[in-house]
């Protein structure tokens, strides 16, 4: 985009709010006489269907006599030139001896930006990313992206590309193919040519209806659209081709053919350098030292130039550069011609005349406004539009009065339009300054927003512009600093070193900056990550510290290998999330000893961690938690865990291992009170290795493994096996009490009535006999039960009886007793 030549303001605004003054002696002065195709940012109209020679004007931008290099001499792309290495120098010509490839960059103004050498391979091709980064790529598929201050990043289009080599590429704002950012090669369809083609060029995404990215093939007769999902022949006959342009909006093609033909417009001779777009109507065709124009009726304007040049195409125009001056060709803007064209009777033309005869106190000016009244609005935005349109600020100024003039005779009128113009102009004009030398024109900063206007000031080390226009606009500072602090450690970092006293100055730096410029919303994350980059990981610690999200603390902190920082700071934050993510991060990296450690070190500000990292294990990682027990020398909770383990296990040998191993860590827990728990463990050990052989010997038919003592014994007793029982009973030292119980209720269960009165009589009963026909009652054997009710106390007789529904033996039994009252 081509550049300014200074900062001038309108009268709606104060001067003093411009970032940059002007260095004109009066800005006031006009530039030139005044005609409609003369007007400064009027540099070529093909709307009339007459010829077009004498009717333009071309607007120079800058004039860079002596600051470039013979631009036939390189390669071109942008604002950028290296060395053409395929062409030779004549002895005895001035030229800088170099013995690598270098590549110089420069302004539109001719101020040289950056210049670095070049090692890496043959260059096949370089341009621009869209936040004005410098693509680079060599014939092994490697490509770096400088930024404005000489750092770079390396990726590569893999494996295959360096195999094959690369013969050319195509280069757009968004990628190569697919994004700049090391992203894998997009494989398009295969056109099947068995040649390479006459020429080629891409379509980008955003500018076609599939959102692919479309490269047109020349071959020998027509042209074929490739993408990713097909091949699609445009069957056209005129070619081969030898250049192919598509417009700016991707809706047209311009077509060079081997004779000299641009498709559909007369022949042109000499071996054309470009074919380029002029925004969207018209086609400019260079050769070395012509530039000629051709509209969309065939009519052409040439233009000559002292020495080779360069065309680069723009949304709304183009930029032609050569050794001794930037120029911008561009449409005539609508508004400008509905103003400016001579003998225009529209409403914006008639406001203009209006507002210089009051200028001149002509009654006359009452008159014009008079006349339209009814278009008086649309007259003062068509003014306040081409305002904008202008490059010069003496036509800005008029146009703006202009429309103020108008302005005042409305009643109802929303002025917005017209103070975001005075600002847009104010911001324009300061950039547009060759100090600056980025020359957007008006409908490229409404394109691209403010925003990326501030990007490309940042981009440029021009911190204390983009601030002061970051404020005249109301955009926060955040931006600006954050490139601002980055960009001071790196220009303190050679002189820093290793020094604390120098970090500690840096910081301060920052710190104090943003409080007093409002950069509170700054991540401080994001500029210690660049000087943790650049070797200062002591300023990188000091920065963090004043980070206020732990979220964007402990990333860059886990980078930096400062662990136990980054599961404090995460603690700190209360955020669970943020405190697995930290533990989890730290236990695939470090050894499992020193992660361990480093939680014991921690003390009682890491016990959420620690406490947190066993809630997780216990329901994910049951190994880390055994390990960690171990390490941590907690006996109890290892023991406790081999228990947990052991109630899901079902496989015998590895239930009885795991049980084995709970006691083990029982026996080894030296502050341990409940001396009974080693022999409680071993007991139930054994029970399990007995159940398993009991298991065996029954071959399987009966299973009692993992069952309890009690219920083993029911088992054996309902199995018919009451030697077996008994075993159980005496090497487990089974309670009496309980085994009858047990026995009671397996010999009901089976509904063996005599082994039960058998059992009874054996011996006296050490839980009584009340138990027997409670039991036998509430299983529904209430016959059998009635035997039972004797051996009972004498006062529970009667209502035994009763339960039993023997009404005339619990009578009886009342009598008996001489209890009169339960008798009734």
């Amino acid at each position: 985009m081509g550049a300014p030549t200074g900062a001038y303001c309108t009268p709606a605004l104060p001067a003093s709010d411009l970032p940059i003054e002007t260095d004109r002696a009066d800005p006031d002065r006009p530039p030139t006489s005044r005609a409609w195709w003369t007007t400064p940012t009027v540099f070529l109209t093909y709307l009339v269907k007459v010829p077009l020679v004498g009717q333009h004007n071309t607007q120079q931008l800058y004039s860079v006599p002596g600051k470039l290099p013979e631009l036939s001499d390189y390669i071109v792309a942008g604002c950028h030139l290296m060395r053409d290495s395929t062409k030779l120098l004549a002895l005895g010509r001035v030229t800088p001896a170099v013995t690598k490839a270098q590549i110089q960059v420069f302004s539109p103004a001719g101020e040289g930006l950056l210049l670095f050498s070049w090692d890496q391979g043959r260059i096949v091709k370089f341009g621009w990313t869209v936040d004005e980064r410098l693509i680079v790529l060599n014939e092994e598929g490697v490509y770096r992206l400088y930024d404005l201050q000489g750092e770079y990043q390396q990726h590569s289009l893999g494996t295959e590309a360096a195999e094959m080599g690369i013969i050319d590429a195509k280069m757009y704002g968004n990628g190569l193919v697919k994004g700049w950012e090391g992203a894998r090669p997009l494989t398009l369809a295969n056109p099947g040519l068995s040649e390479p083609p006459h020429a080629w060029s891409i379509i980008p995404p955003d500018l076609n209806i599939s959102r692919h990215v479309e490269v047109l093939l020349s071959t020998e007769q027509t042209i074929f659209t490739v993408d990713n999902l097909e091949n699609i022949d445009q069957r056209l006959s005129r070619g081969p081709f030898t250049h192919i342009s598509p417009s700016p909006n991707g809706k047209f093609l311009a077509l060079l053919t081997f004779t000299g033909t641009l498709w559909v417009v007369a022949g042109v001779e000499g071996s054309v350098q470009q074919v380029e777009w002029c925004g969207n109507d018209a086609i400019i065709l260079t050769w070395p030292d012509l530039l000629l124009l051709v509209g969309p009726s065939g009519e052409t304007i040439p233009y000559t130039y002292g020495g080779s040049t360069f065309a680069l195409t723009e949304m709304d125009g183009i930029r032609v550069i050569s050794s001794d001056v930037c120029d911008l060709i561009q449409k005539v803007p609508t508004s400008t011609l509905s103003v400016f064209k001579p003998g225009s009777t529209s409403a914006s033309a008639i406001l203009y005349d209006a507002w210089e005869n009051f200028t001149r106190k002509s009654p006359k000016a009452d008159e014009n406004v008079r006349s339209i009244r009814p278009d008086l609005a649309r007259a003062v935005d068509e003014c306040i539009d081409a305002a904008g349109r202008e490059w010069e600020p003496y036509w800005q100024r008029r146009l703006l009065n202009a429309a103020k003039f108008g302005r005042g005779f409305l009643d109802f009128y929303n002025p917005t339009d017209f103070v975001n113009m005075g600002q847009t102009l104010k911001v324009l004009n300061a950039v547009r300054f060759y100090e600056v030398g980025i020359p957007l024109t008006y409908t490229q900063y409404n394109y691209a927003s403010p925003s990326h206007l501030i990007g490309r000031l940042t981009s440029r080390n021009m911190h204390l512009l983009a601030l002061r226009i970051s404020s005249f606009l109301g955009l926060k500072p955040d931006a600006v600093l954050k490139h601002w602090a980055c960009a001071k450690i790196m220009r303190s970092r050679a002189v820093a070193g290793a020094d604390a006293s120098g970090d500690d100055e840096v910081c301060k730096a920052i710190v104090e900056k943003f409080d007093s410029l409002g950069g509170a919303d700054v991540s401080y994350a994001e500029i210690a990550k660049k000087a943790w980059e650049v070797g200062r990981p002591g300023l990188a610690t000091r920065l963090l510290d004043h980070e206020s999200k732990g979220s964007d603390q402990v990333p860059l902190l886990l980078e930096m290998k400062e662990d136990k920082l980054a599961l404090v700071k995460a603690v700190d934050s209360g955020d669970t999330d943020l405190v697995y993510y930290v533990l989890l991060h730290l236990y695939k990296r470090l050894p499992l000893g020193s992660f361990f450690k480093l939680l014991e070190d921690g003390g009682p500000h890491l016990a959420p961690a620690t406490r947190l990292l066993e809630v997780y294990a216990r329901q994910q990682n049951r190994e880390m938690l055994r390990d960690f027990y171990y390490s941590d020398d907690r006996r109890v909770e290892s023991a406790i865990l081999c228990l947990e383990e052991a109630t899901w296990m079902r496989e015998p040998s590895a239930k009885i291992s795991a049980i084995k191993a709970g006691q083990k860590f029982f026996s080894e827990d030296k502050d341990r009170s409940d001396v009974g728990t080693d022999q409680m463990m071993d007991d139930y050990s054994r029970l399990l290795s007995a159940q398993h052989q009991f298991d065996m010997e029954n071959d399987g038919k009966i299973s009692s493994f993992g069952t309890s003592i009690n219920e083993t014994i029911r088992l054996c007793l309902v199995n018919g096996m009451a030697k077996k029982a008994e075993k159980f009973k005496s090497d487990f030292k089974v309670p009496d009490k309980r085994f009858w119980y047990i026995k009671l209720k397996a010999l009901a269960e089976i509904r063996d009535f005599e082994g039960l009165e058998a059992f009874a009589k054996s011996k006296r009963s050490p839980i009584g006999y009340e138990p027997f026909v409670k039991h036998l009652i509430e299983k529904g054997y209430s016959k059998d039960a009635v035997g039972y009710v004797a051996k009972c106390d004498s006062p529970k007789r009667a209502d035994l009886y009763a339960e039993c529904g023997e009404w005339r033996l619990a009578g009886q039994e009342c009598k008996t007793r001489g209890d009169k009252t339960k008798l009734e």
